[in-house]
């Protein structure tokens, strides 16, 4: 590994206590020689930390920290943990609405530390929506908590894996209010935002996006619907007079932009719904796939998948997504300073 000692860790927040964040942390760091990881520390409970490695039956070191900046000097031996209490011991499987302060605690004080750059970035543990609901939260999500944290920055979600950048322009939608709620301005911004981050964020200098239809055979000039015509295409247009340094394609039938062959036409897909975009990226990486928000002054990602209750503590979780997306936010850090 780099050295440890003079990096800039990045913060990796608890997640909710009754899932698989704890589990596939400590297993990200029991992998940190052999992924060649970042450093990292956990921001949550520490006596949380030791109970998962127990129950995992993993002689793994859990070391209190009290500041981002001893991380470096603890990661060689031991998971670094910036403790956040917990109102009641977690049970692996059962979520509880009382520990959403500290579930929300962990993320403000892993995105501070972003913000404030004590850290290099912020990864995320998988939040369970309902239980923070019902513990106060006033947002849709994540992703959206953390934009109005950031100063209500405009948030883009891009999905990834190893030959596949995806962005949905509607998000958690049902199908008809995705297509009721597509807009050209929401295109341009985002398609502005994706080149903007694929150029900083990800070394591509002259990015090339394609831009999904959202009708079978892209419309087929109309008999087989208008949004091509009249919401998409127009656009497309205008992202080519915006964004001189990218290149747009589209819109393209979405039947045919994602074999392999296409894949290597472009460096990320617009799509216009949430399926469109994760299908194939799920289809081709299911467990390393990667969550990035585009648009926010901080690094941030996470892994593609949820908190999987039905197997928290039961030491089968995966953490091959963690482990992406701790190695994403490295990436991003690192075309960030040699911008």
């Amino acid at each position: 590994m780099a050295d440890t000692a003079s990096a800039l860790p990045l913060a990796i927040s608890m997640g909710d206590p009754a899932g698989i964040g704890p589990e596939i942390t400590i297993k990200s760091w029991a992998e940190r020689e052999r992924e060649n990881l970042a450093v990292f520390f956990a921001v949550g409970n520490v006596n949380l930390y030791k109970e998962t490695a127990r129950l995992l039956k993993l002689d793994i070191g859990i070391q209190e920290i009290s500041s981002p900046g001893q991380a470096g000097q603890v990661f060689p031996d031991a998971l670094p943990v910036l403790p956040i209490d917990l109102v009641e011991p977690a049970t692996p499987g059962i979520p509880s609405a009382s520990n959403a302060v500290s579930v929300l605690a962990s993320i403000d004080t892993a995105c501070d530390f972003a913000l404030d750059g004590s850290a290099a970035g912020l990864v995320t543990n998988p939040i369970h929506k309902r239980t923070l609901y019902e513990g106060g939260l006033r947002v849709p999500g994540h992703t959206e908590y953390l934009a109005e944290r950031c100063g209500g920055a405009t948030p883009l979600m891009m999905l990834s894996c190893p030959g596949l950048r995806v962005v949905p322009v509607t998000v958690h939608l049902s199908l008809g209010k995705a297509v009721e709620s597509l807009r050209p301005e929401a295109i341009i911004e985002q398609g502005q935002i994706l080149a903007e981050a694929l150029k900083q964020d990800f070394g591509v200098e002259r990015p090339r996006i394609a831009v999904a239809a959202l009708n079978p055979h892209a419309g087929e000039e109309g008999h087989l619907g208008h949004e091509e015509i009249e919401i998409i295409a127009p656009a497309v247009e205008a992202l080519r007079d915006l964004c001189p340094a990218a290149t747009f394609i589209g819109p393209s039938p979405a039947d045919t932009l994602f074999h392999a062959a296409a894949r290597t036409r472009y460096d990320a897909v617009l799509c216009m719904y949430h399926d469109q975009a994760l299908i194939p990226l799920k289809t081709i990486d299911f467990e390393n796939g990667v969550n990035t928000t585009l648009g926010l002054p901080i690094i941030r990602s996470s892994p593609d998948h949820g908190t999987a209750f039905d197997i928290a503590g039961k030491g089968v979780a995966h953490p091959g997504s963690l482990i992406a997306a701790i190695r994403t936010a490295s990436q991003i850090s690192y075309h960030r300073k040699n911008a």
